[in-house]
C-alpha cells in the first residue's frame, strides 16, 4: 500500500494535568501527520483509547484548547501555534445543538462560520448535498428533539465538517448505539475523513474494536505501575499492520486478535 507521512498537523509536547497533588495527566506526547496516497483524497483519522476514568475528557478539553495543560501544549497548524479553543470542531457525547431552531438552521449557523466566501446559493445547495450524503434530507426542517439520538449526533458531525475547521474531536461516538447505528456512523466519519486532505478526526473512546476499525492511527492511554497519571504507553500504526482503510477489517481473525490483546493494556 502506497503512502506518505508529511507534514506533522498536531503535536501534543510533554503535556502534563494535575490538580492539587492528583497527577491526572502525564508526559503526553504523539504527533499527527498528513497522510498522502497517490489518487486517493485522503484524510486522517486518529483515537486515543483508554478505559472510563482514566483521564480521556480532561485531554480531550486540552486538544480542543478549551483547558490549559498543567505544563506542556498542543499545537496545530501549518505554523504550530498554540491551540485555542474553537479552532477545532467538538462532537460531544449531549450533541450541542440550537434546539428551537431546525436542523436546516443549525446547519445554516455553522456554515457561516466558515472562512470560504459562499454565495447564498452555494450555502444552499453545499447543505442540500451534505444532507443527501449523509442521509438526513428529509429532517432538515424539523427540530432535534424531533430526531433519534443516532440523527442528532449525524447533525453534529455534519454541523462541524460545514466549518472550516480541519481538526474534529469527538468524544465517546460509538456510545449507547446499537450495531446498526454504529456502522452509519463509521460510514459518516470516513466520508468526512475523505472530504478534505487535511481533514483529521480525533476519536477518543474506551471502545476498542470500533475505534480501531476506523482508525489508521490509535494512541493506547492507560496508568503504569507505581506512577502518577495516565500516559501514551503505546502506539498503533494500523496502516503498517494492514488493518488501515479496509472496509471489512471486523471480519479478520488478525484483527480481531490485536482487540482481545489491547483489552489486556488499557
Amino acid at each position: 500500500m502506497t503512502y506518505q507521512k508529511n507534514q506533522v498537523l498536531l503535536k501534543a509536547d510533554n503535556v502534563h494535568l494535575s490538580y492539587g497533588d492528583k497527577v491526572i495527566l502525564r508526559e503526553i506526547n504523539f504527533t499527527i501527520q498528513d497522510i498522502v496516497r497517490p489518487n486517493v483524497q485522503q484524510g486522517q483519522v486518529v483515537s486515543l483509547i483508554g478505559r472510563s476514568g482514566i483521564g480521556k475528557t480532561q485531554l480531550f478539553k486540552i486538544l480542543a484548547g478549551m483547558n490549559k495543560p498543567t505544563s506542556g501544549k498542543v499545537t496545530i497548524g501549518k505554523d504550530m501555534h498554540e491551540v485555542r479553543e474553537g479552532e477545532v470542531g467538538v462532537v460531544s457525547q449531549n450533541y450541542i445543538l440550537f434546539n428551537h431552531r431546525t436542523v436546516q438552521i443549525n446547519l445554516e449557523i455553522a456554515l457561516a462560520h466558515n472562512d470560504k466566501n459562499y454565495t447564498d446559493s452555494d450555502k444552499i445547495n453545499l447543505i442540500k448535498d451534505y444532507a443527501d450524503k449523509f442521509n438526513l434530507s428529509e429532517h432538515l426542517e424539523k427540530y432535534p428533539l424531533q430526531l433519534s439520538g443516532g440523527q442528532r449526533q449525524r447533525v453534529s458531525i455534519l454541523q462541524q465538517a460545514l466549518t472550516s475547521n480541519k481538526f474534529i474531536l469527538l468524544d465517546e461516538p460509538f456510545s449507547g448505539l446499537d450495531a446498526l447505528v454504529i456502522d452509519k456512523v463509521v460510514d459518516l466519519l470516513l466520508k468526512i475523513s475523505t472530504l478534505d486532505e487535511l481533514n483529521t478526526l480525533i476519536i477518543v473512546s474506551h471502545d476498542i474494536e470500533n475505534t480501531l476499525a476506523i482508525s489508521d492511527t490509535a494512541f493506547i492511554m492507560a496508568n503504569q505501575p507505581n506512577k502518577q497519571g495516565a500516559t501514551i504507553t503505546e502506539k498503533l500504526d494500523l496502516i503498517e499492520m494492514g488493518f488501515a482503510w479496509e472496509k471489512d477489517i471486523k471480519k479478520e481473525h488478525k484483527f480481531q486478535d490485536l482487540v482481545n490483546d489491547m483489552k489486556f493494556k488499557i
